[in-house]
């Protein structure tokens, strides 16, 4: 049976007006004061990411590239939301501050990717995955007002990607390199591999780099990504995302490359070798790649098919409609492989699906976005605010901690913000007399 049963287009409404308050009384009472509270280190600059299922910390003695960017674009973010706007940019200046000491590479350029809490450099890798993040995140920063030096590191930053790490040969970027600048090894290392994973984050990066400038270059970028992900990444024939590929995009069963997230993370793995779809990925890549396109009218149209794709293959494949909730991985023509609940996929596909109901008027998108809601909040979101990292199918923690060296509030907070602005307006076109 399925979690939540389905609704009448008389139904939408009032059933989307729960969620609706739900989510912002969520965003507002929980995620912003949650991180407001605790993410400061406030002796040696930068933010904690470390936190138990009690909201306890833990100890950060390790800070990454990615998450802290992602703190300081969360911070940004709630400046331009016009959410305690003033506090929040000091809060956004006070990480980027420790960023720009102690990650910046004075003598390669780039970012490292690992520091020790006090700022001491662990791993000087240049992974790109990390570098776009440092794009996204200063951009959105100099975006809200923070500091016009924030974005001429975004441009800096950018411009290194053109000249060390973009494959001329074939397109897009080498992702894993030393500290020169060098190719990693290849294996584990991954230097010889490049993932639809990073491609889609500077996919992102570039997008807000793009409106920050508002320079030709950084637009015709991110066209050429955006085209690339459409014409590289995506399974024609099952149109869900593919994983990994060799430098000419040739698809590559999955590996756990160094300095990422598969290499690190807990649970289950698919059987070795085996190419998997990331439900999560594909749903995300949905509504980046619309926004991407969105301002060019021929790119938006060409992508439109791709977004369809992506969402129709998570909402039949993904979406667990006995326990509710979103599988972790997938075949590309046929089930999950890994079916336990992680949070960033449950995040991120809440706002797939309330984009793809947007754009496709699909009320599936609808049932998933509901089922996925209450999956959420009856089992993701601890009593402290935050969500817990994983869970079993049926939404037993299986990680209880709330926040890691990978998980801070950027899939969580963000996932909420961008459902709180789509219910709005898909409320109020709903409140609408017909003409």
């Amino acid at each position: 049976m399925s979690v939540v049963p389905p609704l009448s287009t008389r139904g939408l409404p009032s059933a989307l007006a729960g969620a609706a308050r739900e989510i912002r009384e969520h965003l507002l009472g929980d995620i912003v004061p949650f991180w407001r509270e605790r993410a400061l280190d406030r002796a040696h600059g930068g933010y904690f990411t470390r936190f138990d299922g009690q909201g306890e910390h833990r100890g950060t003695p390790v800070k990454y590239l990615n998450t802290q960017c992602r703190l300081l674009w969360w911070f940004s973010t709630l400046a331009r939301h016009d959410i305690d706007r003033a506090a929040n940019l000091a809060r956004a200046g006070h990480g980027f501050d420790f960023i720009a000491r102690h990650f910046w590479d004075d003598e390669h350029g780039g970012w490292y990717w690992k520091t020790q809490a006090d700022g001491t450099e662990v791993d000087r890798g240049k992974v790109v995955y990390g570098q776009s993040f440092a794009i996204y995140a200063l951009a959105e920063f100099a975006l809200a007002g923070g500091d016009a030096f924030a974005l001429e590191f975004a441009r800096r930053t950018f411009d290194l990607l053109q000249v060390h790490a973009a494959d001329v040969e074939h397109g897009g970027y080498r992702e894993n390199l030393e500290r020169d600048w060098t190719p990693a090894a290849g294996g584990a290392a991954g230097g010889d591999r490049k993932s639809l994973d990073t491609h889609m984050h500077l996919m992102e990066a570039f997008t807000v780099l793009a409106q920050a400038s508002t320079l030709p270059l950084h637009r015709r970028r991110l066209g050429e990504i955006s085209r690339l992900i459409c014409r590289e990444m995506i399974d024609p024939q099952a149109g869900c995302g593919r994983n990994q590929f060799d430098l000419s995009w040739q698809p590559l069963p999955a590996i756990a490359i160094r300095r990422t997230w598969n290499a690190e993370r807990q649970g289950d793995a698919p059987a070795a070798p085996l190419d998997t779809t990331s439900y999560g990925h594909n749903a995300e890549l949905a509504w980046l790649l619309h926004r991407a396109t969105e301002d060019c009218p021929a790119e938006r149209d060409a992508a439109l098919p791709i977004v369809r794709g992506l969402l129709d293959h998570a909402v039949e494949h993904g979406v667990d409609r006995e326990h509710g909730g979103l599988f972790r991985d997938g075949t590309a023509r046929g089930g999950p492989v890994v079916r336990e609940k992680e949070f960033w996929q449950n995040a991120e596909a809440l706002v797939g699906f309330l984009a793809g109901y947007e754009l496709f008027g699909d009320p599936r998108q609808l049932e998933a976005f509901l089922n996925l809601w209450n999956f959420a909040r009856g089992h993701f979101v601890a009593p402290c605010g935050e969500w817990r990292v994983l869970l079993d199918r049926q939404g037993t923690p299986l990680d209880d901690a709330v926040g890691n060296d990978w998980k801070v509030s950027y899939h969580t907070g963000r996932a909420m913000l961008e459902c709180d602005v789509r219910l709005r307006r898909i409320l109020a076109a709903a409140e609408e007399p017909a003409s």
